[in-house]
């Protein structure tokens, strides 16, 4: 049925309302390996116990059947010998043991005497039926011959209330009447009214053509009732039925025990290496026996002896050296108070130097500047790695941090060139955060897209939606190459590894940015594109200890997006690109995409393709027609550009940078 039908909605509802009492189960039959295992030991138990019960019974049926059948062709045998020696006697007036002569003698005296001489032998393991023979003996479908009995032969005759008609078959009666010989089937032998209304048994039939003290043919049977057979094969079946009921039950506890002895160690070390993954190292498998699953849980304890002794180790590795760079920090702030008061006062007294000595002075300053950036970085990193960062979180307005890093940042931008717009500032982003973490990060971005825009400007994006706010800074600079994307949250990781760390940051702001989101429950996440600038993104939850599951901005820019679409469709159409759509020179300002695409005019759906934690991605940029179009026609292989993993690091500053700079910005 299609989606837009009428029943289409009504037929999912009960889909899904059959299947959500079943999932449980499903979700059960998934997780224990122990239930398939002996679930499927009782299925091949069953079909093996049913096989076998059908070819046992097939087999006994026709063992009682054909037993049955021998003894009765035997036993009829000897009767038709006795009924034709009987006719054939010279002495027979009034029936079988009369001594007169043949000579108007009764025919239908002499045959009832002759049915009850025959029956009487047979206590109830047969009866007898004698039908006369004619043209029409085989008799209508109503059972009752149609046509007259030969000499003398009135009706049909039968012992123990046997319907004589209805319990011989007509086909079996026409056998008998058109050939010679001994002729049997299987029938059920029926009662007359006179009986008790006694139900129908099955019996087998045996039948054959004799002749009457006159000469006259007729049809003599001999019925063998089949209920003791069918009573013996329908207490074979229970037989066979409850044994093999005991049979599957017995074989599904076998496999249940056996499996348990080998699912329950193994269950024993899924938990155990549970517990060791959560922390507990201490953890260890209890052993018994000297079979396989005794090995194995040698074996994993040994394994987690060893896991545990490394992590000790690699642990004590760690809180020395974090020890000793906490120590170190700590210990170089007496000396490094001591040399900036002489450098203040050296530096203040520059006027009376040499032009060289002067010149020395104010390096020497600077750098003593740079000494105390990295030695704060230094410990803030300590607290990160300690675990002993603390969030004091407040609800605040991003916006006034946005305007306090911006107002920080102008003179760099004025010096740079560069113009720092402001974008979805018109209404409140609230969000429970910590001021001075928050101001940091922020502090850090606006600084490196303004370091690496080239004179280019500076776009601060705001957003809110549902329970996350975002800033994103956006720069038309250089951009980053595939590949530095994943490392530019690392610790001292310089884009240019040939240029030496004398100017710029202290090669720590972003990772310590990352941390101050990762602490907030918040994403870091970059996105750039080789000639076509980056895009650093802080996505925060409205309230804290909220878990994230989107951002309002998007990680990829809408003016990067449509420009490579715009781009691939001109290069598509006419092999040339248009000078509108290459990188706007060092000069240029960077076309700023309306407002309806960016966020702050109106909230914008959260990220589907957000990733937890730091991420993120770099498209490659093509730098000719022919790439771009060679970029549309193999569309897997552009995509296989763009990676978002989760990543970190930072890049090396490309100038000299002031004081307000170095306070905390670090380089990329």
């Amino acid at each position: 049925m299609a989606d837009g039908a009428p029943g289409g909605p009504v037929l999912r509802l009960f889909v899904r309302l059959v299947r959500r009492p079943l999932l449980p189960a499903v979700r059960l039959w998934r997780r224990n390996i122990q239930l398939r295992v002996v679930a499927a030991t009782l299925l091949m138990s069953l079909a093996v116990v049913l096989a076998l019960g059908f070819v046992v019974i097939a087999q006994v049926s026709k063992g009682l059947l054909d037993a049955k059948e021998e003894a009765a062709q035997s036993q009829a045998a000897g009767g038709f010998a006795v009924a034709q020696e009987k006719a054939n006697a010279p002495s027979a007036v009034d029936g079988p043991d009369a001594t007169d002569n043949k000579v108007g003698r009764d025919a239908s005296t002499w045959m009832n005497s002759l049915v009850k001489q025959l029956a009487s032998g047979g206590q109830t393991a047969f009866e007898v039926v004698a039908l006369g023979a004619g043209p029409d003996a085989g008799g209508q479908p109503g059972g009752q011959p149609s046509g007259p009995f030969v000499s003398g032969v009135k009706g049909a005759r039968a012992s123990g209330n046997v319907d004589p008609t209805a319990s011989v078959p007509a086909a079996l009666r026409r056998d008998v009447n058109h050939a010679t010989g001994t002729f049997k089937t299987f029938s059920q032998i029926r009662y007359t009214a006179g009986s008790g209304d006694k139900a129908p048994e099955p019996a087998l039939v045996v039948g054959k053509r004799l002749t009457d003290i006159n000469g006259d043919p007729y049809d003599l049977y001999y019925l063998f009732p089949l209920t003791q057979e069918e009573e013996s094969l329908n207490l074979i079946k229970v037989t066979i039925a409850t044994a093999g009921v005991f049979v599957v039950v017995l074989l599904g506890a076998i496999a249940w025990l056996v499996v348990r002895q080998v699912v329950t160690p193994v269950r024993m070390a899924a938990g155990i290496a549970e517990r060791l993954s959560a922390g507990r190292l201490q953890e260890r498998m209890k052993v018994t026996g000297e079979d396989d699953i005794a090995r194995l849980g040698e074996a994993f304890n040994k394994m987690a002896q060893n896991l545990q002794l490394k992590i000790q180790q690699l642990e004590d590795l760690s809180r020395m050296q974090r020890r000793f760079v906490s120590d170190v920090s700590h210990e170089l702030r007496t000396p490094l108070t001591t040399v900036r008061m002489a450098a203040d006062v050296i530096h203040d007294a520059r006027v009376d130097f040499d032009p060289i000595t002067a010149r020395s002075a104010e390096l020497l300053a600077g750098q003593l500047d740079r000494f105390e950036s990295l030695l704060a970085d230094l410990l803030e990193i300590s607290r990160f790695d300690a675990g002993a960062a603390a969030l004091e979180a407040e609800p605040i307005d991003l916006r006034d941090v946005v305007r306090r890093v911006i107002d920080g940042a102008e003179p760099l931008a004025e010096h740079k060139g560069t113009r720092i717009r402001v974008l979805g500032d018109t209404q409140p982003v609230i969000a429970e955060a910590d001021s001075r973490r928050v101001e940091r990060v922020l502090r850090n971005l606006v600084v490196n897209a303004v370091e690496h825009g080239e004179g280019r400007d500076v776009v601060v994006r705001l957003a809110s939606a549902g329970g996350a706010v975002a800033v994103a800074v956006r720069d038309y600079g250089v951009g980053l190459k595939p590949g530095e994307a994943t490392r530019v949250f690392n610790r001292f990781w310089r884009a240019d590894p040939a240029r030496a760390r004398t100017t710029g940051g202290t090669g720590l702001g972003l990772s310590i940015a990352v941390e101050d989101a990762r602490l907030h429950g918040g994403w870091l996440q970059a996105w750039g594109e080789p000639g076509g600038g980056s895009q650093f993104r802080l996505t925060l939850p409205r309230t804290a200890d909220e878990p994230l599951r989107g951002s309002p901005i998007p990680l990829e820019p809408e003016d990067s997006r449509s420009n490579r679409a715009r781009a691939a469709a001109d290069a598509a159409g006419s092999r040339v690109a248009p000078k509108a759509q290459q990188g706007p020179g060092r000069g240029d300002r960077s076309p700023i995409p309306p407002r309806s695409a960016v966020a702050g005019a109106l909230p914008v759906p959260a990220d589907p393709t957000a990733l937890p934690g730091s991420g993120s991605r770099v498209v490659a940029r093509p730098a000719d027609p022919d790439q771009a179009a060679a970029d549309q026609a193999a569309p897997d292989r552009a995509a296989a550009q763009r990676a978002v993993p989760e990543g970190a690091g930072d890049t090396g500053a490309d100038a000299e940078q002031t004081a307000a700079q170095e306070d905390g910005a670090g380089g990329r």
